[in-house]
């Protein structure tokens, strides 16, 4: 006899748990998951717990959220879409030229993240070498800054508002006013650069790809150990920047 946990039914509501929260925004109680999904609370239970413990949801004052076992599945979805070939033969263009990994970041508006979804490695034996399918914070990454600098402004300034900056190294901007003082250069100047803001050795440089419809939901990204980008950043910028270009498949907006 087939059980509940195992059931169609059962395997529809936890994709049905997985979209109310990413949905929501700030995570969802138990109360109103039942009331949304029209579920027993006991039933739900049953679904959430081995959920949480294998690091797809978090579970902390009450509410459900996502976890990084989730947004790492999203991005590995991601990375499985045929990516336009200009923007291939732009990333391996870049990689030629830097001789620094490159990553194609994606924008997760409802998570305030940035997945990098594919990569060219750096053929140096020292490099900066991300899990693809890993995730960044907007605020703290140099993708994530230039893409917030080209979404809509009210957009924007609801991230700004209520994004926790939280300093990962010694490095990390937590200012607000600094922050966007960066991003505002980000938009003026079509590329932005972190250096061991996120991880203490490491540095990079991103620029925007806009889509045929002049947004942009990706970014290209160079890393690279943060000696070696320090010596040639003002060189690495240009190219990313020109690799944005190259890559993007519609022109940006005018601001």
């Amino acid at each position: 006899m087939e059980t509940e946990a195992g059931s169609p039914r059962a395997l529809m509501r936890v994709i049905g748990l997985f979209e109310a929260i990413a949905r929501s925004g700030q995570g969802l109680s138990l109360v109103e998951l039942s009331q949304t999904l029209e579920s027993p609370k006991s039933s739900l239970l049953t679904l959430l717990r081995p959920l949480v413990a294998n690091g797809h949801l978090l579970h902390g004052g009450g509410r459900y959220r996502l976890g990084p076992a989730a947004f790492r599945l999203g991005a590995t979805i991601l990375a499985a879409r045929h990516f336009p070939d200009q923007i291939r033969e732009a990333m391996e263009w870049l990689a030629e030229q830097s001789r620094e990994t490159v990553i194609l970041a994606a924008l997760d508006r409802e998570a305030g993240l940035v997945s990098y979804v594919e990569m060219v490695e750096s053929p140096e034996p020292v490099r900066y070498r991300p899990t693809q399918g890993s995730t960044r914070p907007l605020y703290i990454s140099a993708a994530g800054r230039v893409l917030l600098a080209h979404q809509d402004a009210a957009w924007r300034e609801a991230y700004l508002a209520q994004a926790e900056l939280r300093a990962v190294t010694e490095h990390t901007i937590t200012d607000p006013a600094r922050l966007r003082a960066v991003i505002e250069a980000a938009r003026r100047d079509g590329v932005s650069a972190t250096t061991e803001e996120m991880i203490r050795g490491s540095a990079g440089c991103a620029a925007p790809v806009f889509g045929p419809d002049g947004t942009a939901a990706h970014a290209i990204l160079i890393g690279a150990p943060v000696e070696r980008f320090l010596a040639d950043a003002e060189r690495l910028k240009r190219l990313v920047k020109e690799c944005g270009q190259r890559a993007s498949a519609g022109a940006p907006p005018r601001h």
